[in-house]
């Protein structure tokens, strides 16, 4: 009997992806060649504490912790890498460097990184392609996630690729997080990782993949994805949220679209009639949420 896979699944019931991505503005890449169990931050051989340490200081500064590694390493020797990154549209930035020691990170001010404050490290201008490949959590990260990891690493983005643990979306893998801009890509192969990682160099989305902004509201990510593909609108910044009101499972949110002036979305939020498995561990059956754009107005 073949074993149930959630990306399959998502992919034969043709889960949409736009409006997908995890709401996130601030992350901390921590490198750790793994293990990382189920849950990395409790599950990694860490330091005495630090997972424990980071759990709370993430949740309470609402900070991203994810532990990385380059793609096909393991346990080895050498300065631990660190990157802070801050999504935040055009203002969008990151800061990366060395450590001597992994609990090193204490140091680093977690509450200052939720706020969208530098957390003193050097500025880092290259982009980061964080690729899912967390099997312990879920097999399809590691099953359809580390094939993408590695032919990113075999191309002339190299520098920039990470695997990293989860990111949320398991049944949109091989799933990709484009930093500092917070980009979510998903239902990746090699092929079209390479298309993303070209994309990014050259300043632009590739919308065939693109699950969302994570600095943005699903509601909002989806009715952005809906603008950009309505004008083919591919520049980062071609599409740029303003107001945002929701009033129920109704959102409605204005965006300043190039070319096109002040434009506003109305994006309902609709659950699927039928119950399905969404994580190859989930223990019960759920409904498949989606946005429906209902209307796209001119502002004057």
């Amino acid at each position: 009997m073949t074993a149930f896979r959630c990306a399959t699944a998502s992919r034969a019931r043709g889960d949409e992806l736009a409006g997908t991505a995890s709401t996130v503005r601030s992350f901390l890449l921590l490198e750790h060649p793994g293990p990382w169990g189920v849950d990395a931050l409790r599950d990694a051989r860490l330091p005495d504490g630090l997972g424990a340490h980071l759990q709370e200081q993430s949740r309470r500064h609402r900070v991203r912790v994810l532990l990385v590694r380059r793609p096909g390493r393991r346990a080895g020797a050498g300065p631990t890498r660190v990157v802070a990154a801050r999504a935040a549209g055009p203002a969008s930035w990151a800061e990366a460097a060395d450590l001597d020691r992994i609990d090193d990170v204490r140091d680093l001010d977690l509450a200052a990184l939720g706020a969208g404050r530098s957390v003193g490290l050097p500025p880092e201008a290259d982009p980061v392609l964080a690729v899912c490949t967390h099997g312990r959590h879920d097999a399809c990260c590691a099953e359809l996630g580390r094939p993408v990891a590695l032919a990113l690493a075999d191309g002339p983005h190299a520098a920039g690729v990470w695997e990293t643990s989860h990111v949320g979306g398991d049944r949109f893998a091989g799933n990709l997080v484009v930093l500092p801009r917070g980009l979510y890509y998903g239902g990746l192969d090699p092929e079209s990782a390479q298309d993303v990682a070209a994309a990014t160099a050259r300043g632009e989305v590739l919308l065939e993949h693109l699950r969302g902004r994570s600095d943005l509201p699903m509601a909002v990510q989806a009715a952005d994805v809906a603008l950009r593909r309505e004008h083919g609108l591919l520049g980062l910044d071609d599409v740029r949220p303003g107001a945002v009101r929701v009033d129920g499972d109704l959102t409605t949110a204005r965006f300043a679209v190039h070319g096109h002036g002040q434009v506003e979305v109305v994006v309902r939020r609709v659950l699927g009639a039928d119950l399905h498995r969404l994580t190859c561990s989930a223990v019960r059956d759920s409904a498949v949420p989606r946005h429906e754009v209902v209307e796209v107005r001119r502002v004057s």
